[in-house]
């Protein structure tokens, strides 16, 4: 039989999320127990994982760092090692490094409605373990750490592939031809980054992007920070940005003909060509239909007005020997391919989970405040934000928890489960935005409603109030387990 842990709460990834989530629940409930289980052998999650060239925050530090611990560098766009550091001093300054298991994978996790506890069966290493515990909370994110998105590229290249999630290390560029496969985040962030020292790097879209340039330093943050007290600042500079955010894209979804042209003035002044802007950054989707990629100090436009840089848009054929050729014929010539082609969905880490033995199936649960999902008790789902930063609603999430807990122990409850109404329009997305890497995975998400508790609309306004003031009575349903049964 394997060891037995027993703890009150296991928060599964060490990640932004997991220590947020701990964070919060020790903060309001600290008399649990609780454990941080990690999989792999460092924190950090994301931050830890990706290696590539010129890795950043796609959102500035102020919201995407923890609302309790300020952020103290002056730069509000930041590299990934300094968001790692970061990530790292906040768990060993709150002692919450002191509560993880690192190398400890969660395989599956059984809920018992006879004694009210969830069995998480673990490998420690090579050895297998088991958890008992009172609730689970997922910070493990949304996608597949160890899978990418492969778009199975036929053909025969004779030089180098590399998929961003996995770089390698030592891998040289300087002098070389690259191309880079993609539009997103990450292309945006690798091709600059690339072209200061390769010969040149061409970024190959099938569709054209949008693309805001966003200095790297909040003149604002760093002037109240120099007046009061850090935390105060901190608050305020995070309260200014996830505002403005908030705005740039409710203003790209209700006024979209004039966000549209505001940003094709901005890539005409980047790049210096209308030409190059109409051709490359000029989407035949709205502005936030899918992301909006951030380039500091317009980094990726400078690239290209300094001729290091270039984008081809088009559809690929096929590898060949000398590069990558696009259905018109074109051959983009390359000595390395970087894949920068999307990130694969992988819910609750791709743990196996069960009630009393009978396997769920996520896709047929409804998520309740994007948060809980139906049918299954004692459990949480931390999942940030695709249109804000990802700590703002982690946080919100983080709070909710921490909230149900508290009652949970202060009104003897045992278990909590949310329940969808039988007339609930479940035609509602789990998550709003018809990007590629969302697409692929719909029908493998949870379920959403039209209307709150159950939609799950990515909106801050309501996800904060709800954390802080929704009620925890509708459509939830508690119990309570007889005192000898929850010994």
């Amino acid at each position: 039989m394997p060891e037995e842990s027993h703890v009150d709460v296991l928060v599964i990834g060490a990640g932004i999320s997991g220590i947020d989530v701990a964070y919060r629940i020790r903060e309001r409930c600290p008399e649990l127990s609780l454990t941080i289980a990690e999989a792999r052998d460092r924190l950090g999650g994301t931050w830890d994982l990706f290696r590539y060239p010129g890795v950043r925050s796609d959102s500035d530090i102020f919201t995407l760092a923890f609302p309790f611990r300020p952020w103290r560098g002056e730069r509000s766009i930041v590299d990934g090692d300094e968001l790692l550091a970061y990530i790292q001093d906040t768990a060993r300054e709150t002692g919450l490094d002191q509560k993880i298991q690192f190398n400890t994978r969660v395989i599956s996790a059984d809920w018992s409605g006879a004694d009210a506890r969830w069995r998480v069966r673990v490998m420690r290493g090579s050895e297998p373990s088991l958890y008992v515990c009172r609730f689970v909370v997922f910070g493990t994110g949304y996608y597949d750490y160890d899978h990418p998105h492969d778009p199975a590229i036929p053909g025969d290249f004779a030089g180098d592939v590399v998929h961003p999630q996995f770089w390698p290390a030592g891998l040289s560029y300087a002098g070389k031809r690259v191309v880079v496969i993609g539009s997103g985040a990450t292309a945006v962030t690798v091709v600059p980054a690339m072209a200061a020292e390769a010969a040149h790097v061409t970024m190959l879209q099938r569709t054209p992007g949008y693309v805001l340039a966003q200095p790297r330093v909040d003149a604002i943050a760093n002037g109240l920070r120099r007046v009061l007290p850090l935390p105060v600042a901190h608050r305020l500079a995070r309260a200014k940005n996830t505002a403005m955010q908030w705005a740039l894209y409710q203003a790209c979804r209700r006024f979209p003909d004039r966000m549209r042209a505001l940003l094709r003035k901005g890539a005409v002044a980047g790049t210096g060509s209308a030409a190059v802007a109409d051709e490359h950054f000029r989407p035949p989707y709205d502005p936030w239909e899918q992301r909006l990629c951030i380039a500091p100090d317009g980094d990726l436009y400078q690239a290209i007005r300094a001729g290091d840089a270039s984008v081809v848009t088009g559809h690929i054929e096929r590898y060949v020997p000398e590069g990558v050729r696009l259905t018109s014929g074109e051959v983009v010539e390359a000595d390395i391919v970087v894949t920068a082609t999307g990130l694969r969905i992988k819910l609750l880490g791709g743990v196996a989970i069960s009630v009393d033995g009978e396997p769920v199936d996520l896709s047929r649960s409804c998520a309740y405040h994007g948060t809980l999902l139906s049918g299954l008790p004692n459990l949480a789902v931390c999942i940030g934000y695709i249109n804000l930063s990802w700590t703002v609603r982690a946080d919100a999430t983080a709070r909710l928890v921490a909230r149900l807990l508290r009652r949970m122990i202060d009104q003897n409850w045992s278990s909590v489960v949310p329940k969808a109404p039988e007339d609930l329009d479940l035609s509602g997305p789990f998550m709003d935005m018809p990007s590629g890497y969302l697409a692929r995975a719909a029908a493998m998400m949870p379920r959403a409603g039209r209307r709150y508790p159950w939609a799950f609309r990515q909106n801050v306004m309501v996800d904060v109030w709800a954390a802080k003031r929704a009620g925890l009575e509708e459509d939830l349903v508690w119990t309570r387990q007889r005192q000898e049964a929850r010994a």
